[in-house]
């Protein structure tokens, strides 16, 4: 027999004891409830259309098995309180999920998915499984393929503070029962379907920060709670049908820090209030019907970097107090009815990028303090009553791309200085009255650079430089005095007429001989009208052909767009598919040969592919005319009538990217020198994209198929800045949001879509060009390294030879700026300027330098732990 010696129980006794009874009394069914959710979550796992999904191999069931250590899957006292299945490539439905097994559930998130129908449960049934996660405070489900109406029984979670639904098919009117909702900090509700009025309740708990709502078919005013709601961060309304009285429906909101009410209905005039809301960064209150003048009040605003207020029936004179706008970035004032002189105190916003004041009643000169701006890349101070000389000024714009000053009043020669503007890309100074001949300095513009100096008065031959060896007749005609070797333009074979006085004095002569002869007053008035009449038609002669007859038939073309639509319907014989060379989700692709010889790519839009806003689609086609890059598929224009919607794009040889990769032969031509050249060509147009142009133009589809490759396997960016202006449906839904394995992760979270969504893009598509394919299962292990688990040779495409020891370095660099392209947060992520920078051939400009080295350092640390 053992004996037991009976003494004073030991500490570590009594600790364990303590831990045994804690565990038997506190959490008597913690075993049972745990195998309870691993067999309901199981269960779900099966009902996928992909159950063997590769990120779920941990969800095992076995005996008594938990599912706290499975992937996604977060536990607190044995009993699942969080889910994160985002971009896990899940399939299925939320029906099948069990909401009922898991009550403890905190924390939901399976964005970025391909769940389809409905949210459960169904209008008209009873208000269970979802509505009764009463702790829950997180849910988000964006960018999925959801469908219907938002339950009413979200109403019921009393604590939710995040509800994120961005980007499904949803549709029906918000609940208004979510305005109960009296903890909620977030609703993230846009890019779906939703009409109807916004829940009259929002911001009643005092603790709503972010609103977001854009691109649905929401009316109606703006809820009264939100006129009081101080707590207001952020606040996205753009492009729904919203009205009402804009300065009754808005407060002070010492917080907010970005409001966009773009593309709506509202009405009435701006209230001096804005001008209280001391944080606001950003205001964007474009095409909608506001009137009245711009509140000088808005000067008061030391954090104010973007002002968009185009597209309105705003009057009077653009107050000088902007001069204190020292944070400005983006001043966006186009079509209104702006009058009076340009304040000479917008020169002191040093900090400006983009300036548009085209389409006013501006008068007076153009202030020469404007030359202090000298970070601007778009200035259009087109469509004005703007006079007298161009300032010398202007020439100090040295990462200047785009200068229009054209239908304005302008007399005097072309400042030789603009030939100092080595980052022009478009110079428009047409419909003038400038005199004098095309200064000799311009030829050392950029051969790139698109000029336009039609319509004026400017005489002698055209210049021989690069910059005018493409010139056609329609960038220069209107002007009788210009000879050159330019067909439809007089030769430089004898004296060029003598002067702009010669050509007064002849027509006074004229005027003279025939005033006399005229007879009468009658025809006196006759023969001044016409000839006001043909004074007005030469000035518009170029401008876009706005035809309508019977047919509706309407264009935006560098060209004559009728003509050029004929010219497309003959050589197509009306579209037959025998010249058919591609079929897209929003139509099909033609090869046509013009009378001219030229080649060029024609796309028929699907006739189901309408406009969501026919004014935005507008407006982006005349964007994208003006856009003259090297690796930009040229858009020549686009034009439409009851029977037919094309866009007419420069025709590329070889095609598409993704077409040469996936075809041995063709890839095996690929060979590394021109790949490193197509991943730069492409980061230079993405750069020229975000940076250059005015107001920047995200792609949002950044992948192989839209990358086209001419003759010399130089790379053109194309299908951009169209499809999301386009209807969606069942067929192109993922156009709108990006190629599947392209898409940045933060579609999920963010408010719209900005630039950092095409450099995540990029950093896939460099990979895909190394490796030849879409690099899949390497994305991660290049994002999360462990040693010695990945090699260069694993990221090559083994069809070619590898790569000599100079291309192998340039290779390694371009994997480790893909690397910074694909971090999680946007925010670390480098700016395309930075990375066409880094892949130039010279070093990076000095100014950054800083950055440079910061984007090295994220790029090679461990990534793991930041946050979305």
């Amino acid at each position: 027999m053992i004996s037991v010696p009976i003494g004073k129980p030991s500490f570590f006794t009594v600790h364990l004891v303590f831990v045994l009874l804690t565990i038997v009394f506190c959490f008597p069914g913690s075993v049972s409830a745990s195998a309870e959710e691993a067999a309901a979550l199981f269960k779900w796992k099966s009902s996928f259309l992909n159950p063997d999904n590769p990120l779920l191999t941990s969800w095992i069931l076995q005996q008594n098995s938990s599912p706290c250590s499975w992937y996604g899957v977060s536990c607190i006292n044995g009993s699942v309180n969080r889910l994160n299945l985002s971009d896990s490539n899940i399939n299925s439905t939320l029906y099948n999920f069990p909401f009922s097994s898991l009550p403890n559930l905190e924390y939901v998130d399976m964005a970025i998915n391909e769940f389809s129908g409905r949210i459960p449960p169904q209008i008209g049934s009873i208000p269970k499984e979802l509505g009764n996660l009463m702790l829950l405070d997180d849910l988000e489900l964006s960018n999925n393929l959801l469908i219907g109406s938002v339950p009413v029984a979200l109403g019921n979670l009393s604590n939710l503070k995040y509800l994120y639904l961005l980007h499904n098919q949803l549709s029906g009117p918000i609940p208004q029962e979510l305005g109960n909702l009296t903890k909620l900090v977030a609703m993230i509700m846009a890019e779906n379907q939703f009409s109807g009025q916004l829940p009259e309740g929002l911001c009643q708990g005092g603790v709503l920060k972010n609103l977001t709502v854009n691109e649905n078919m929401l009316t109606g005013p703006i809820p009264r709670s939100l006129k009081n709601c101080s707590s207001l961060l952020r606040t996205i309304f753009y492009r729904n049908q919203l009205t009402g009285n804009l300065s009754e429906m808005f407060g002070v909101y010492p917080n907010l820090d970005y409001m966009d009410l773009s593309n709506n209905n509202f009405y009435g005039e701006l209230s001096a209030d804005w001008g209280r809301c001391q944080n606001l960064s950003t205001l964007k209150i474009a095409e909608n019907n506001i009137s009245g003048p711009i509140p000088p009040e808005l000067g008061n605003l030391p954090q104010l970097g973007v002002l968009d207020l185009s597209s309105n029936r705003l009057t009077g004179e653009i107050p000088k107090e902007f001069g204190d706008l020292t944070s400005m970035l983006n001043l966006f004032l186009q079509e209104n009815q702006l009058s009076g002189s340009i304040p000479q105190e917008l020169g002191s916003l040093t900090q400006l990028l983009n300036l548009d004041l085209s389409a006013n009643s501006l008068n007076g000169s153009i202030p020469r303090t404007l030359g202090n701006c000298q970070k601007l890349f778009q200035l259009n101070l087109s469509s004005n009553l703007l006079s007298q000389n161009i300032p010398i000024e202007l020439g100090k714009f040295i990462q200047l791309s785009t200068l229009d000053l054209s239908h304005n009043f302008l007399v005097g020669e072309i400042p030789s200085v603009f030939g100092g503007l080595q980052s022009l890309e478009i110079l428009n100074l047409s419909h003038n009255n400038l005199s004098g001949s095309i200064p000799d300095d311009l030829d050392a513009l950029p051969g790139s650079t698109h000029v336009d100096l039609s319509f004026n008065d400017l005489e002698g031959p055209i210049p021989p430089g690069n910059v005018f060896k493409n010139l056609t007749v329609e960038q220069v005609k209107g002007n009788k005095g210009l000879c050159g070797n330019i067909t439809g333009l007089q030769p430089c074979q004898s004296p060029p007429v003598e002067g702009t006085h010669k050509r007064h004095k002849v027509r006074r002569l004229v005027l003279i001989i025939l005033l006399p002869l005229l007879g009468s007053t009658l025809l006196l008035c006759a023969f001044v009208g016409s000839f006001l009449l043909y004074e007005r038609r030469k000035r518009t002669a170029n401008a876009e052909d706005m035809d309508v007859d019977g047919d509706g038939f309407f264009s935006i073309s560098v060209f004559d767009g009728r003509a050029m639509y004929r010219q497309i319907l003959k050589a197509t014989e009306v579209f037959n598919s025998t010249f058919c060379v591609g079929e897209g989700g929003y139509g099909s692709v033609y090869k046509v040969k013009l009378p001219s010889a030229e080649v060029v790519a024609v796309k028929r839009l699907h006739h189901s592919s309408e406009m969501t806003d026919r004014n935005g689609f507008l407006n982006e086609i005349r964007a994208l005319t003006n856009i003259r890059h090297r690796n930009i598929v040229k858009l020549y224009g686009f034009c439409s009538n009851s029977k037919h919607s094309i866009l007419v794009y420069e025709y590329l040889e070889r095609g598409s990217l993704a077409n040469i990769l996936s075809k041995e032969a063709a890839a095996r031509n690929l060979d590394w020198q021109k790949r490193v050249n197509i991943i730069k060509g492409v980061a230079f147009a993405l750069s020229y994209m975000h940076h250059d142009c005015s107001p920047p133009i995200v792609h949002r589809d950044i992948s192989s198929n839209n990358i086209l490759l001419d003759s010399d396997y130089e790379a053109h960016v194309s299908d951009f800045g169209t499809a999301k202006l386009l209807k969606q449906d069942s067929s192109n839904w993922s156009a709108l949001a990006g190629t599947y394995g392209y898409i940045a992760p933060e579609f999920a979270y963010t408010m719209e879509v900005t630039e950092k969504c095409d450099v995540y893009s990029f950093g896939i598509l460099a990979l895909e060009v190394i490796k030849g394919s879409y690099p899949g299962d390497y994305i991660s292990q290049i994002i999360y390294p462990t040693p010695g688990n990945l090699q260069l040779k694993d990221l090559l495409d083994q069809r070619l030879s590898h790569p000599s020891r100079e291309i192998e370095e340039v290779l390694i660099s371009i994997i480790k700026i893909a690397k910074g392209c694909l971090v999680a947060n946007p925010k670390s992520r480098p700016t395309m300027y930075i990375v066409s920078d880094m892949l130039s051939m010279g070093a990076p400009s000095p100014q950054h330098l800083a950055q440079t080295e910061d984007m090295i350092k994220i790029v090679e640390e461990d990534l793991e732990g930041q946050e979305h």
